[in-house]
């Protein structure tokens, strides 16, 4: 069986020590707990590198372990990219001042990912904003349907 490619976005990777909303934690902790039962390929970008690399010491280190300990495939930004994220806000559907967030969606869907996993209810974790990014990806040519959820979504979280 195939394995499902998962774009892990820079609240999943965050979350993972977010002790001010411990039941967050408690779900992304398992999530990453069972990355290694091999369901899943996962996979982050230069951008989610980025954003983790401006938080503060010690967070900066914690992260850069973790990413270390799970080592997820880099996704590199192209051109093509870098159209999508553009269109993503003359749309309307992310705004301007959060590229990096059109970024993100639009790295999974030039690269096919099956999702985004992330904590990023605002501009990502919404059922409207995932049909709009979609039809701007099959307008595109991009026609891999991308399902953005929650690491709840994907783990064997069980209360």
């Amino acid at each position: 069986m195939r394995k499902l490619k998962l774009y892990l976005e820079t609240s999943v990777w965050s979350f993972f020590y977010a002790e001010d909303v411990p039941e967050s934690m408690d779900i992304t902790r398992r999530f990453f707990d069972s990355l290694p039962e091999g369901s899943y390929e996962i996979f982050l970008s230069e951008v989610v590198l980025r954003e983790l690399g401006n938080a503060p010491e010690p967070r900066k280190t914690y992260f850069a372990e973790l990413v270390e300990k799970f080592s997820p495939m880099k996704l590199e930004i192209t051109d093509e990219i870098q159209q999508l994220a553009t269109l993503y806000m003359e749309r309307g559907i992310v705004p301007a001042s959060k590229r990096d967030d059109a970024l993100h969606v639009g790295i999974a869907a030039y690269y096919e990912m099956d999702a985004i996993i992330t904590w990023n209810y605002h501009h990502l974790v919404n059922l409207r904003k995932s049909g709009l990014f979609n039809g701007v990806n099959l307008e595109s040519g991009y026609t891999k349907r991308l399902e953005i959820a929650t690491p709840m979504e994907v783990s064997s979280y069980e209360s």
